[in-house]
């Protein structure tokens, strides 16, 4: 698991800070207005489609029947494999045959605003890049249970090298308008999708699989990834459901006045869930990916001692990493935003806005992390059910709470109503867990809550000591990367440093050795 967790957080490390590229090329050319928000709500169709059939339901149902098939019939494993791709292939483009004509019959007959018409010529364009994703993801999820992680992770990296090349050509060698090159992105991204597809086919083919045609759609282990998928579609992703859910209530909510919000709404949440995502892509969705097949295995095995262990682990593992991202986020929001997004189109009234909301959506990280343990925990005993009673209830509560915190808080109050809800998740998740395996899944996490929360006071309290020395550096943008250049990294070690003399086993996360604690205990 510690293997498989620093090799995923450090390709998708390198896969962030070219997303974060992406971004600040965005806030460039597009800036936070009704461009990029047109932008944001294209692409946010094909985007969900990832997280929901494949990063999500298809994935997380497959890997464990898989695992399954693989330690008992491993030829009926690779059937399973094919017919799985074979099916999610011809269902999204159904999906996308039907998508196409919805869009057009919105755009042609209903929708006359400018941009809202224009996010929907965007979205016909990269619908096709559904399919692409969904694949990908798929075939991520079989490496992945054969150990190898390398590949999946680097399949991001793809998507946001033609979409910085496209940007950067088409802006500074063209000089296109960006009205005009929002639609050349468009189709790199559908471009990056068959190029996502081709990098997954060697290592797969290295592994004895060859990815062809299958309707084997009768056989028992094929059935059993259908049944778990409908519910995981909602259990999995409920993160994903809310933040869509933030994004249409700003949509229904924006305003010339800004009363409750404005027209850059749905771009302050873009570029605020872009950073808080990265903490969440390297650590939490990483920890949860390396998780998965082991807790997989172990439940295939029928070794429930072993599988509680390993949620256990998981469970403190999301705890030391995010509370830490957290304080890290509280610490240096405002200079972030500044220093990422600040230049272009991206005007300096928009800094504190995404800052602010960016601080609200942060507050729920220690939930995002454990959403992404614990679902995949019921997953991989191939409970599907449970996980998506507790998505119904957050989605609900969500709406509530987005619909009455946006009159206080704006913009940030959507954010603040995902964090929330992330929580409730997480302990109805929990509570279902313990009745389920038994009150053991917390065993050391008090311990381990104490001693990260003293680790993250102590690093808290120097970033601010830095930052307040830092205080009489001039406001700007190139300061403000100076300021962050001197407290990430002092952050970052002190926080080691201190996990390290309080022996948190989890910092072997990252060290990849045993901490005293851990070699006395014998694990």
């Amino acid at each position: 698991m510690i293997k498989g967790f620093r090799q995923i957080a450090s390709i998708t490390a390198i896969s962030r800070v070219f997303g974060m590229i992406r971004d600040m090329a965005f806030a460039h050319f597009l800036g936070a207005d009704w461009l990029m928000s047109a932008w944001t709500m294209g692409f946010k169709i094909p985007n969900l489609a990832r997280r929901l059939f494949g990063e999500g339901a298809a994935s997380a149902s497959l890997i464990p029947v898989y695992s399954e098939q693989l330690h008992s019939n491993p030829e009926q494993a690779k059937r399973l494999a094919n017919t799985s791709v074979t099916v999610l292939f011809v269902l999204l483009a159904a999906i996308v045959i039907i998508g196409q004509v919805l869009v057009w019959s919105y755009y042609s007959f209903f929708e006359t605003r400018t941009g809202p018409r224009l996010g929907l010529l965007l979205c016909s364009i990269m619908l096709p890049y559904m399919i692409c994703i969904c694949i990908v993801a798929i075939l991520a999820g079989i490496l992945n249970v054969h150990k190898h992680f390398a590949t999946p992770a680097a399949a991001p990296i793809v998507l946001n090298t033609f979409i910085i090349a496209g940007l950067l050509f088409t802006g500074w060698v063209m000089k296109i308008k960006p009205q005009q090159q929002v639609f050349f992105i468009a189709v790199a991204v559908l471009f990056s999708g068959f190029v996502q597809i081709a990098i997954q086919i060697p290592p797969l083919r290295a592994r004895g699989i060859s990815i062809r045609p299958a309707w084997d759609i009768h056989s028992k282990p094929f059935k059993k990834v259908i049944i778990m998928m409908g519910p995981m579609i909602l259990g999995l992703t409920v993160t994903q459901l809310n933040t869509l859910g933030d994004d249409i209530i700003a949509l229904c909510f924006m305003n010339e006045q800004g009363d409750p919000l404005g027209y850059g709404a749905i771009s302050h949440l873009y570029y605020a869930q872009r950073l808080y995502q990265f903490p969440l892509g390297v650590l939490g969705i990483s920890l949860a990916t390396a998780i998965f097949p082991v807790m997989s295995s172990d439940a295939a095995r029928k070794d429930f001692d072993a599988l509680t262990k390993t949620i256990a682990k998981g469970i403190k593992g999301a705890v030391f990493v995010a509370i830490p991202a957290t304080a890290g986020i509280f610490l240096v929001a405002k200079p972030l935003v500044s220093a990422i997004f600040e230049h272009g189109n991206f005007d300096s009234e928009d800094t504190p806005i995404v800052a602010l909301t960016l601080s609200f959506y942060a507050v729920g990280l220690c939930g995002y992390f454990s959403q992404q343990v614990t679902t995949r925990a019921f997953y991989s005993i191939q409970d599907s059910k449970t996980p998506a009673l507790s998505a119904v209830c957050a989605v609900v509560a969500n709406i509530f709470l987005n619909l009455t915190l946006i009159w206080f808080l704006g913009t940030a109050g959507l954010a603040a109503a995902t964090a929330i809800c992330s929580y409730l998740q997480v302990v109805i998740l929990i509570r279902s867990l313990r009745r389920k395996l038994g009150r053991s899944i917390l065993d050391g996490l008090r311990i381990t809550l104490i001693k990260t929360v003293i680790a993250t006071a102590v690093m808290f309290l120097t970033g601010s000591a830095i930052m307040s020395l830092c205080r009489n550096l001039p406001d700007g943008r190139y300061f403000d990367v100076l300021r962050l250049a001197v407290v990430v990294p002092s952050a970052v070690a002190v926080y080691s440093l201190a996990a390290k003399l309080l022996h948190i086993e989890m910092l072997s996360l990252f060290t990849g050795k045993k901490t005293r604690q851990k070699e006395n205990a014998g694990i």
